[in-house]
C-alpha cells in the first residue's frame, strides 16, 4: 500500500464522522435528501452483483468518471481504479468501518479516483517528454514477484500456468508502477534540497513550555468605534436609495428616466417593468437602508457616489455606469448621520473596522499588551495576569515546529488562540528568542495579538532527533512531494471531473 492510500484511509477515518454532523446541521432537509439518495447508491455499488469484483461488471456500462488530457479514467475490473478502490475497501474493513455508510462509501470511490488521475496524468507527462522504461527493467522487476519464486529461484513454470493475457496485463501494471516510481523519484530530487533532513531534525531541539496572554481583536472597545466614526462621519452616513438598472444600453436608461420624469411612469413600475436587478426590481427599486461605506461597489465613481448620497428626499440621480449597466438612483429619505447609540449601527461600524481598518485595531491592542509587558517586568508575570483580568493559558513542550511538521509534536489545537501560529514566522522567532522567564514582545497572530511568556526549556533528545532526520529522508518527504504532486494535477486544467454526475447517473440506470 503506498503512502498516498495510507493518507486517504486516514483521512478518511478523521473525517467522515465529523462531517456528516456539520452538513447535516448546516442543510438538514438537503442532506437527508442525499443521505437517501447515497444509501440506494451504495445498495447499487456494494450489493448488486455487477459491482462485486469477479461478478460480472460488463461492457454495457460505461464507467468513466472524467478524463486527465482526454485521457478517459475509467472504472474496469481488474484496472488500477479497481485495484485501488478494493486495496481501499479493504483496509477499511480490517479497521471495522461500516463500508455500507453512504458518506464513507461515497468518500472510498473518490479517493480511488483521485488517485488514478494522478495515476494517469503521472503516465501522460513521462509520455509526453518521450521516456520509458526499458522493457528488460520491467521483466526483472516482474520475475522478482513472490509468487513466481520457487525456492528463492523464478519459476518458469509458475509465470507460464499464467494465460497470455494475464502476463500482458502484468507486465503493463508493472511497467506503469515503474514508471510512476520514475517520475515521484525525479521530482523530489529535483526539487528538495539535501539540507532539508538536517534543518528538520535541528527544528526538533530544544522544546519549550509556555504561558500565553491573547487580546482578542474582537474586544476593540466601543469607545474607539465610536471615536472613529465620529472622526469618519461621511463614511458612515445612513441613505435610503431605490434604483433602476437598465442592462441594453444609456440610451434605454434614458428613456425610462424620461418616463419617469414625464409621469408616463412611476418609480416603481419601472423599476418593475424594465430594471434587471432581480433582488430590488420586485420591490419597486428599492435599496433598503445603507451606510455611505457600503456603496462604493455599488458606485465606484467617488464624485458620482458623493453626488447620490447628497440627493434631497424624492430627487432621482443622473444615469451612472455601474458595472451592472445604466443605473440612476432616487432618494427615500434625506441623509442622515449614524446613531452610534443603536447596538447594530455599532456593530456594522466595527465590521468595518476589521476589514478596512485592521491595523489601527491591532496597534490599540499592541498598546495596551506593552503596558502588560512593562508591568509584568517590574512585578511578575501572573501578578499583571491577576491585576488585569486576563487569561492565562499553557501549551507545550513544543520544538520550533515552523509550518506545522507532523513528524514533531504540534501547537496544542485545544487553544484557539494559537490558530495560525504554526505558519507564523514572527511567532516561532519571538518564541524562541525570547530568554527564559522574560516575556516576549507583542505578536500578532489571526485575531489576536499574543505574548509569550517561556517558562521551561527541556534540552535535545538525540536519539529522537535522528529518528526524525531519518524518517523525513525516508517517508516523509516522498509522502509531501506527493500530495504536491497530486494537488498539482487534480486542481489541473486538463482534469475533466464528472464523477459526481457518473456516479449518480449510475445510480440511476438501476433503478
Amino acid at each position: 500500500m503506498t503512502s498516498k492510500e495510507k493518507k486517504s484511509l486516514h483521512e478518511i477515518e478523521d473525517s467522515s464522522k465529523e462531517e456528516f454532523k456539520r452538513r447535516f446541521k448546516a442543510h438538514p432537509a438537503v442532506f437527508i435528501g442525499t443521505i437517501v439518495v447515497l444509501v440506494i447508491v451504495v445498495i447499487a455499488f456494494v450489493f448488486v452483483p455487477a459491482f462485486v469484483p469477479g461478478a460480472g461488471l460488463g461492457g454495457s456500462l460505461d464507467l468513466t468518471f472524467g478524463t486527465y488530457d482526454k485521457t478517459p479514467v475509467t472504472y474496469t475490473p481488474g484496472g488500477y481504479f479497481a485495484q485501488i478502490r478494493e486495496n481501499i475497501t479493504r483496509n477499511q474493513q480490517n479497521a471495522g468501518q461500516d463500508i455500507s455508510n453512504p458518506y464513507l462509501n461515497y468518500q472510498i470511490w473518490r479517493a480511488a479516483f483521485e488517485q488514478t488521475v494522478v495515476h494517469t496524468a503521472i503516465l501522460q507527462e513521462m509520455k509526453r517528454v518521450g521516456y520509458s522504461i526499458p522493457d528488460d527493467v520491467v521483466d526483472r522487476e516482474v520475475a522478482s514477484l513472490p509468487q513466481f519464486q520457487d525456492n528463492g529461484k523464478f519459476s518458469t513454470i509458475k509465470y507460464r500456468q499464467l494465460d497470455n493475457a494475464s502476463r500482458a496485463a502484468l507486465w503493463r501494471q508493472m511497467q506503469e508502477e515503474l514508471t510512476t516510481q520514475r517520475y515521484t523519484s525525479d521530482m523530489t530530487g529535483l526539487l528538495v534540497s539535501s539540507k532539508e533532513a538536517p534543518f528538520v531534525k535541528a527544528m526538533a531541539s530544544p522544546e519549550r513550555t509556555f504561558d500565553i496572554v491573547a487580546f482578542p481583536l474582537d474586544e476593540y472597545p466601543e469607545s474607539e468605534i465610536v471615536a472613529f466614526a465620529s472622526s469618519n462621519a461621511a463614511l458612515f452616513q445612513t441613505v435610503h436609495l431605490s434604483k433602476i438598472t437598465v442592462k441594453a444600453s444609456e440610451s434605454e436608461a434614458m428613456q425610462v428616466l424620461e418616463s419617469i420624469q414625464s409621469g408616463a411612469a412611476t418609480f416603481e413600475e419601472a423599476a418593475r417593468n424594465h430594471s434587471v436587478d432581480s433582488s430590488t426590481a420586485e420591490k419597486g427599486g428599492d435599496m433598503g437602508v445603507k451606510m455611505a461605506f457600503e456603496l462604493t461597489s455599488e458606485i465606484p465613481g467617488a464624485a458620482e457616489r458623493e453626488a447620490v448620497i447628497a440627493l434631497a428626499r424624492g430627487g432621482i440621480s443622473s444615469i451612472i455606469r455601474t458595472d451592472a449597466g445604466w443605473t440612476f438612483f432616487r432618494a427615500e429619505e434625506e441623509p442622515h448621520p449614524a446613531d452610534v447609540a443603536d447596538a447594530s449601527v455599532v456593530q456594522k461600524i466595527k465590521a468595518y473596522i476589521m476589514d478596512f481598518e485592521r491595523g489601527r485595531v491591532q496597534d490599540w491592542f499592541i498598546t495596551q499588551a506593552d503596558g502588560f509587558i512593562a508591568d509584568s517586568q517590574a512585578r511578575g508575570f501572573d501578578e499583571v495576569v491577576s491585576e488585569r483580568g486576563l487569561v492565562k493559558k499553557q501549551f507545550g513542550p513544543v520544538p520550533l515546529n515552523y509550518g506545522g511538521n507532523q513528524l514533531l509534536p504540534p501547537l496544542d489545537s485545544s487553544i484557539a488562540e494559537l490558530s495560525g501560529a504554526a505558519s507564523s514566522e514572527n511567532f516561532w522567532q519571538s518564541a524562541f528568542s525570547t530568554p527564559m522567564n522574560a516575556v516576549s514582545r507583542p505578536i500578532a497572530v489571526g485575531a489576536n495579538i499574543l505574548v509569550l511568556h517561556p517558562v521551561e526549556e527541556n534540552p535535545a533528545d538525540e536519539t529522537n532527533a535522528g529518528y526524525i532526520e531519518s524518517a523525513y529522508s525516508s517517508y516523509w518527504l516522498s509522502y509531501i512531494m506527493e500530495q504536491k504532486v497530486s494537488s498539482q494535477f487534480i486542481t489541473s486544467d486538463k482534469l475533466k471531473d464528472d464523477f459526481v454526475t457518473v456516479y449518480l447517473k449510475y445510480f440511476g440506470s438501476t433503478l
